[in-house]
């Protein structure tokens, strides 16, 4: 452990800089001055410049370090200001690894904060309620966490995706930048020719026994250059399906989900150790039917203000009675994912446990575009 010292953050009064020489007596701040604490570095680590300046930080004490981050955590319980809590975990690897052990996961904390909170499960008390935006020409969509109560105010940046053709069938490329740049995609999301089976895909399994197609085609990745939750694997985790309903009589659509979900709570918040293993289960969702209004003519659910526009691609998901119970869902009331239109190509998204806000992003996707066979 380096000693330490006190050194002012701004020079005496009275004193003065030589060049090529300092003194060996720690520096003293002015009375009422502010004052910093920092270890003492040696000559040859100062000169190291960035490496030397990290170990500068990663020196620091575990009770000071852990007060700092409790601090810093305490005052930025929202974004914007969570970033700080961000900029913290990367300072240096000791600094993070400190942040990971004080921050908490979604389900406990019921918020987002690291990169790999995007593949946790939701909070089960109230759902983290999100938004997306769609660009129709260029075939976009870009998933933003909330931040006021308005239902297109200002959000946070999470996911974003891309939809392409393959033929008759369609894909979905999602990523955790908002240029869908290279290297930075964390699933995708494929149908079948008649569009209405999706099948997610993850590109870095998060629990045992996940289902891991084979294929010739290998990519090659730098170490330093690939993305902590980017694997060169694709894991199936859920399936998405529409019901047929070519003869319009059976109403709006319906459907079906299969996901894979984990069962334990799981700690993992740092990306680099996402892909810990944890108990998978099969979850299965349906669609809250809607009523027929006799007065409105029309179909109606109750959204609780978060759903503006009727649209054929606004539904609710909920778990049969009986089959929540490893999740704590104890009957088929409660709302797991919400989906719904507020105005031209923005939609609202609520999501809670056990979905994660990939998975949930995922389910979503499925329902644009047109379906012909159950529409």
């Amino acid at each position: 452990m380096p000693p330490w010292r006190r050194a002012s953050a701004s020079p005496t009064p009275g004193s003065t800089a030589t060049a090529g020489g300092s003194s060996a007596d720690p520096a003293r701040p002015l009375a009422g001055g502010n004052a910093r604490v920092s270890p003492e570095v040696p000559a040859e680590q100062e000169a190291e410049g960035d490496d030397g300046e990290e170990g500068r930080w990663s020196a620091l004490v575990p009770e000071l370090l852990a007060d700092i981050l409790r601090r810093v955590e305490a005052g930025a319980e929202r974004w914007p200001g969570r970033r700080d809590v961000v900029a913290c975990a990367c300072v240096c690897r000791r600094w993070r690894e400190a942040a990971v052990a004080l921050v908490r996961p979604p389900l406990q904390g019921g918020g987002i904060t690291f990169v790999a909170s995007l593949k946790q499960p939701g909070p089960r008390d109230a759902p983290i309620q999100c938004f997306i935006k769609r660009n129709k020409k260029i075939s976009t969509f870009h998933l933003y966490l909330s931040l006021t109560q308005a239902l297109t105010g200002q959000g946070k940046f999470l996911l974003a995706a891309q939809r392409t053709r393959c033929g008759l069938r369609m894909e979905y490329i999602i990523s955790i930048r908002n240029d869908l740049s290279r290297g930075s995609h964390v699933g995708k999301l494929k149908s079948d020719f008649t569009r209405t089976k999706f099948t997610i895909y993850d590109w870095q399994p998060q629990y045992e026994g996940a289902k891991v197609p084979s294929s010739r085609c290998r990519r090659w990745l730098a170490t330093k250059q690939i993305n902590p939750l980017v694997s060169t694997g694709n894991a199936d985790i859920g399936v998405v399906c529409y019901e047929y309903n070519l003869l319009k009589s059976r109403g709006p659509r319906r459907i079906h989900c299969n996901m894979q979900c984990p069962t334990d709570e799981g700690t993992a918040i740092d990306p680099e150790e996402a892909n810990q293993p944890s108990t998978p289960s099969s979850l299965i969702l349906y669609n809250k039917l809607p009523r027929w209004h006799d007065h409105l003519q029309c179909w109606c659910l109750n959204f609780h203000g978060r759903v503006m526009v009727a649209s054929v691609k606004n539904f609710q998901l909920i778990a049969p009675a009986g089959t929540g119970e490893p999740w704590g869902v104890q009957d088929d009331e409660t709302v797991i994912l919400q989906f719904g239109k507020v105005e031209d190509d923005v939609f609202t998204m609520d999501y809670r446990h056990p979905l994660s806000a990939f998975q949930a992003f995922a389910i979503c996707l499925t329902s644009f575009g047109s379906k012909f066979a159950c529409e």
